[in-house]
């Protein structure tokens, strides 16, 4: 017996689409309270002293926050090359932007205390926001843009064609629907850093966070409402809904192969699979537990409440597209799936045996991390890491 055949073909795509949210999951609720946080920096802080408290609860954790994103990006490659072509073809100027945004956060980080003019600081402070707030917007809108299908279509040999140009393209990415889930993004990233706040900053900016993460989760909750409200709505609301058709086991990957069709919503998959609401339900229960903590004080439950809503919440998003990983609104037969869009067998298992080997390393590196940098950042220690002589 081949050694790969010890896991079938189709385990092996379910585990790696599993691995591939529990990815983006953990990108989400590390490098979410680095992008919250950022952008909640001019809002919650009055002096310079302040604003550097506010850096250093990011600045020591961002890199190993960032593996996630990564990691994430690796796994679709290897695991699902051609939804990997289609998506960073079809988005690559918005990719462009928020690689621009993340690449100006540790410059910032490293030049803005190189002098003390308050004009030099307060450049790098806005580009901090940018990096915050910037890369939140896309993701959230991206989100949005997979579930109403993006405009592409497979030809014969595989190759992808979007049927609008780059600037079109971009245009259409700006639906209202796609800003309702960028904006909500938005809401609940800046609650994220908000309950990262509440832990490592020290008062006053603990306190003025909490405030702001209070709001920022209402408004959050109310928009992944609205949101589902709208997918519920389905064709009626000009925002149809996909499904994949029977799948024949351990058939080989063809994008070709037309086993998309559309249908009223994409909230019947809870009607087909009712146990997937604990998704949803836990977005929203963390959420709200996280808006309570806030509200109490904060710490430590309090994130992990945010945390669990945001894995809820991401998780929703999978959940209900499964298998569908990215639509096409304009050739459904082209839209790409678990089943007709991953790697080789021999491919993923290969993959799988070093993912068992270096994931739990990272996990491990990144709880040791966490635990050696524990402790709230004053503002006497953000005073002197101010300093310019100190680089």
């Amino acid at each position: 017996m081949i050694l790969h055949d010890l896991i079938t073909y189709d385990a092996l795509r379910l585990i790696w689409w599993a691995l591939m949210g529990l990815l983006l999951i953990g990108f989400v609720l590390t490098d979410g309270f680095d992008l919250g946080a950022m952008a909640l920096m001019p809002a919650i802080s009055r002096s310079d002293a302040e604003r550097r408290a506010v850096i250093e609860t990011v600045e020591p954790v961002w890199e190993g926050n960032q593996v996630w994103l990564i990691l994430g990006a690796g796994a679709i490659f290897a695991a699902w090359p051609p939804v990997y072509a289609v998506a960073f073809s079809g988005f690559y100027l918005v990719m462009f932007v928020v690689l621009a945004a993340l690449i100006l956060r540790p410059v910032a980080f490293k030049f803005r205390s190189k002098r003390r003019d308050p004009g030099w600081r307060a450049w790098w402070d806005r580009a901090l926001v940018a990096s915050g707030l910037v890369p939140a917007l896309i993701f959230g809108m991206a989100v949005g843009n997979v579930l109403r299908g993006l405009p592409f279509r497979l030809t014969d040999d595989l190759h992808a064609v979007h049927t609008l140009g780059g600037l079109a393209r971009m245009a259409a990415m700006l639906h209202p629907f796609a800003l309702l889930t960028g904006l909500t993004a938005v809401a609940i990233l800046l609650m994220h850093g908000a309950a990262w706040l509440s832990v490592k900053a020290d008062e006053p900016m603990a306190t003025r966070a909490r405030v702001l993460g209070t709001r920022a989760g209402m408004a959050g909750i109310a928009g992944y409402l609205l949101a589902g409200l709208w997918l519920a709505l389905g064709s009626g609301a000009g925002l149809p809904g996909y499904a994949a058709a029977p799948h024949v086991a351990g058939a080989a990957s063809n994008p070709l192969t037309g086993e998309v069709l559309r249908q009223g919503s994409w909230l019947a998959a809870y009607g087909a699979r009712p146990w997937i609401a604990a998704a949803p339900l836990l977005g929203l229960a963390g959420a709200a537990a996280a808006i309570l903590g806030l509200r109490r004080g904060g710490g430590v439950a309090t994130l992990l409440a945010s945390q669990a809503g945001l894995a809820g919440m991401v998780a929703s998003v999978g959940l209900t597209m499964f298998p569908v990983i990215l639509p096409s609104s304009v050739d459904v037969s082209s839209s790409l799936t678990v089943w007709n869009a991953s790697a080789s067998h021999l491919s993923l298992f290969l993959m799988l045996v070093a993912t068992a080997v270096f994931l739990p390393l990272v996990m491990a590196y990144t709880a040791w991390v966490y635990r050696v940098l524990w402790g709230r950042v004053t503002l006497a220690e953000a005073a002197q890491e101010g300093d310019p002589h100190d680089y």
